[in-house]
């Protein structure tokens, strides 16, 4: 990026007071070099740097924005309860009217406690799976990402794999050592882990879509397996869906799998674009929660009134799955472009969707189901295509691991747009 650019200028500020000059090491661009851009504003599917350039958005604030930047509903109802009040601290209508909600989308939340994050809301789970089963072990798989607690930060995606680093500095190792990582679509490998120390394991925790590792997705028989081994040893079954919750479907990948986890973790698109999260699960698992039982969970902020208002408003519009057929018609769209330009060129890439979940996977192989199965040299070429889209005004995640989001907000133009930068910036990065 151009030194005299207003977003240079204030990353090079910014580098004086954060660290990395980033409040999420991703956003850095270390992975694919040059300067974050500093947005100024956004709507719709496009949003607006501080030097005047607009971009059409396929980030959407990393999923949570289904309905697009700004959309009108979501702006109302927060600007409305603004006005009532931002924080009370204290039970209120709205988060009780979002819990009913989820409930009815993901009927498995029997009961459901709010958070202020996706990290807060899997590592709140996974202590009250220990709680439940009066165990320690966790099982987790690698490239799956649970959030920064220190319980899952081995072997993680994310930001975590974007930098190299598998797990993190600062984890003890006798907290890592309660982790056991397997390997993503591998039934011995689980099969043999389970058989070995099955009786020491509290909770199996999956991405049921692995969405941050690339988008590995899996084979429902694979999932099935995990539901039967967790009930063959004593183990809850939990889904992390602060990516797919209410992505894929009003009842997340359990719905579109047909598998019933016994916790649930929610994030993201949950408020709206606001802070916000939940895990759930069944009432009897629930119930060993505080203040019924001993397993301790609290936050000031959490069922925070504005991002209730959000997320009723968000949630409300998917609760019928008109939404996401609306997204899964512009989803086939992209990929039909894209892979006809792939076909035509004979590029070595693959597009991976779920919905409105999209992925490119840099290798003419089929595309992988295991973060070990991605090429190293991915990470390069990415680099080349994730610039050479911004050039083109179209705004991808900086990071050849994370996924793309669709939105209602964005148009069958502005899906053809895409479809044209795409095939010119991979024959760009493949030159």
């Amino acid at each position: 990026m151009n030194p005299t650019t207003r977003s240079h200028e204030l990353f090079e500020r910014a580098l004086q007071a954060m660290p990395g000059g980033v409040s999420s090491p991703v956003r850095a661009f270390r992975a694919v070099g040059g300067t974050p851009l500093f947005v100024d504003r956004a709507e719709g599917a496009h949003l607006t740097d501080v030097d005047g350039n607009t971009y059409l958005d396929f980030v959407m604030s990393w999923g949570p924005l289904i309905l697009g930047h700004a959309n009108p509903a979501v702006v109302d109802a927060v600007q409305t309860q603004t006005a009532r009040g931002t924080t009370y601290g204290a039970p209120h209508v709205g988060e009780l009217e979002l819990a009913e909600l989820v409930r009815a989308c993901y009927p498995v939340a029997e009961r459901v406690r709010f958070t202020s994050s996706g990290t807060e809301a899997a590592q709140s789970a996974i202590r009250l799976a220990r709680a439940v089963t009066g165990r320690s072990r966790i099982v987790k798989f690698d490239g799956c990402y649970h959030g920064h607690c220190d319980a899952m930060l081995v072997a993680a995606g994310s930001g975590a794999i974007t930098f190299g680093e598998p797990s993190s500095a600062g984890v003890p190792p006798e907290v890592a050592g309660l982790t056991s990582v397997c390997p993503l679509d591998d039934d011995d490998a689980i099969r043999s882990l389970m058989k070995q120390c099955g009786d020491e394991v509290a909770v199996i925790a999956i991405e049921p879509v692995p969405a941050n590792n690339g988008l590995l997705l899996q084979r429902p028989a694979f999932l099935e397996l995990l539901r039967d081994l967790a009930d063959d040893h004593g183990a809850l079954l939990l889904f992390d869906e602060v990516i797919s919750g209410f992505r894929v479907g009003p009842g997340g990948a359990a719905a579109h799998y047909g598998i019933d986890p016994d916790l649930v973790a929610f994030g993201k698109i949950l408020g709206g674009g606001l802070p916000c999260a939940a895990f759930g699960g069944t009432a009897e698992a629930m119930a060993h929660l505080a203040p019924l039982g001993k397993a301790y969970h609290a936050g000031t902020l959490s069922g925070n009134p504005l991002a209730m208002a959000a997320g009723l408003a968000q949630i409300g519009a998917l609760q019928d799955g008109e939404v996401h057929a609306q997204l899964e018609r512009l989803g086939a769209r992209l990929q039909q472009g894209v892979e006809e330009v792939i076909a035509a060129h004979e590029l070595p890439v693959r597009m991976v969707r779920l919905g409105s979940l999209f992925w490119f996977s840099f290798s003419s192989d089929e595309p992988p189901r295991r973060a070990a199965d991605i090429p190293a040299s991915c990470a390069d070429v990415y680099a080349k295509f994730f610039h050479a889209c911004l050039a083109r005004g179209v705004h991808l995640a900086p990071s050849a691991y994370e996924v793309g989001f669709l939105s209602t907000a964005h148009t069958d133009d502005d899906i053809d747009r895409a479809v044209a930068v795409f095939g010119e910036a991979l024959r760009e990065a493949h030159a």
